[in-house]
């Protein structure tokens, strides 16, 4: 027995020593670099020929055509050029809702902390439990995704989402904002009946206004906690309803209302979800939102985004077009709807994010249109939008540099910039890729072969 037990804890160790990343996070940014050459993407819809972006102690810099800046200008003997003839320069991508950090290996029960015990656990805040040692992240920054909002999932208020860079020693280090919001999880408002029962069940619609009853009871309890502690600042505190007051109306001066995001897909969740969010003056963002093309209207009147869980998908009905999925992130861009894209993915394919972008384009999004909604959209829903998302002067310089238009399933990053640190590009897999590419070249053994 004692055998056994020693035999299975080495078996853990192993797993999760085999789990940790092993490259050097890159230390602040020291010398001023300058980007000279390629094509740039600001995130905003503007495309610059031959362009420079400097960064600088861990801002964007100056920004224009090549050859009219550098030749006004003399660098500091200790300036980085990088000649990105050829290439293209653009914000670094974000993925929107994710689980890096939090989902390693998902057989591990100790790998996965995204799921908190307890029905409603607004406390809770994403970035706490991430893992700045994942292997998934150095795997996603190698694709160009260099942000991320990690959120937590499980039962009716699982916690609240966070916004982490994907570099960084710990996860205080990481977080850009360790609290952006409170997430729901909207009940299914259509009751699942066996359908080999003829009798009326009417405990479906019971569980469904139950659920709806229990949000609103903490919602109620946290605008009488506010009131509580507003009046009697010595009052108890409760962290659950604290975590609920940050989403509020009418905020204390000097607060942000951070938005409530919400999983809903189906087209009676999302219209019960934004009216049940007007109805309170919050600010709703709906994720998933695969009928969110059914509901445009409403959306926009309410000024509700959309994190669309990427396009990677079958159609959701029978008699839905085949190309559903992929047109959706058009159809609401044609629409004016405020949305994004996030990949919708297990988290160890969260590096197929542009993928799932340049799907969209494929489908009839504009390309600068399927750019923004990887970065600067994506950036402003989740809060951040005067830091990142696109390359203006005094922005974080967190830029990648690829050898082909950011979306080409094709381009490769070349360099990638997080708030001026030159981020280490490789990962397991490209070691991997590398040990065995030296081992038939060893072998003797060529492509051709």
């Amino acid at each position: 027995m004692i055998k056994t037990i020693t035999t299975i804890a080495a078996a853990g160790i192993t797993g999760f020593a085999a789990a940790q990343d092993l490259t050097v996070t890159a230390p602040p940014q020291q010398h001023p670099i300058f980007l000279v050459g390629g094509t740039l993407h600001t995130g905003t819809g503007e495309v610059i020929e031959n362009a420079v972006v400097s960064l600088t102690e861990g801002k964007i810099g100056l920004i224009g055509d090549a050859d009219e800046v550098m030749s006004r200008i003399r660098l500091s003997a200790d300036t980085r050029v990088i000649d990105c003839k050829g290439m293209h320069i653009s914000p670094g991508f974000i993925g929107a809702v994710t689980m890096l950090g939090l989902d390693e290996i998902n057989a591990v029960r100790a790998m996965r902390d995204f799921d908190e015990v307890g029905d409603a656990t607004p406390e809770v805040r994403g970035y706490v439990a991430v893992n700045p040692d994942s292997t998934l992240i150095p795997v996603a920054r190698t694709n160009g995704i260099l942000t991320a909002g990690v959120f937590p999932t499980g039962g009716l208020i699982p916690g609240r989402a966070s916004v982490i860079a994907l570099e960084g020693w710990t996860n205080e280090d990481m977080a850009l904002d360790r609290d952006a919001g409170v997430i729901i999880n909207w009940p299914s408002m259509r009751p699942r009946r066996d359908r080999f029962d003829e009798e009326e069940d009417d405990s479906g619609d019971d569980r469904i206004d139950e659920r709806l009853a229990r949000l609103n009871t903490w919602f109620d309890q946290a605008l009488a906690y506010r009131a509580l502690r507003a009046g009697e600042p010595g009052a108890p505190a409760d962290l659950r309803l604290e975590a609920l007051t940050t989403v509020l109306p009418d905020p204390p001066e000097g607060q942000v209302q951070n938005p409530v995001f919400i999983n809903a897909n189906d087209y009676d969740q999302i219209v019960s979800a934004v009216n049940w969010a007007a109805g309170r003056r919050l600010k709703p963002v709906i994720i998933g939102g695969r009928d969110a093309g059914l509901c445009t209207d409403l959306l926009k009147a309410n000024d509700a985004a959309v994190i669309v869980s990427g396009v990677h998908r079958f159609p959701k009905r029978a008699d839905s077009a085949y190309d559903e999925a992929f047109t959706l992130p058009a159809r609401l861009e044609a629409a004016g709807v405020r949305w994004c894209l996030a990949s919708g993915a297990e988290t160890g394919h969260e590096r197929n994010l542009p993928d799932n972008a340049a799907m969209a384009v494929a489908y009839g999004l504009d390309p600068e249109a399927g750019l923004r909604s990887i970065t600067s959209s994506a950036a402003e829903i989740l809060g951040l939008g005067d830091e990142l998302g696109t390359i203006e002067s005094g922005k974080r310089a967190t830029v990648i540099v690829t050898t082909g238009h950011p979306l080409e399933i094709t381009s490769v990053v070349k360099h990638a910039f997080i708030d001026g640190r030159t981020i280490d590009l490789t990962n397991k897999q490209t070691i991997l890729r590398d040990k065995y590419r030296e081992k038939y070249r060893q072998l003797g053994v060529t492509r051709e072969d």
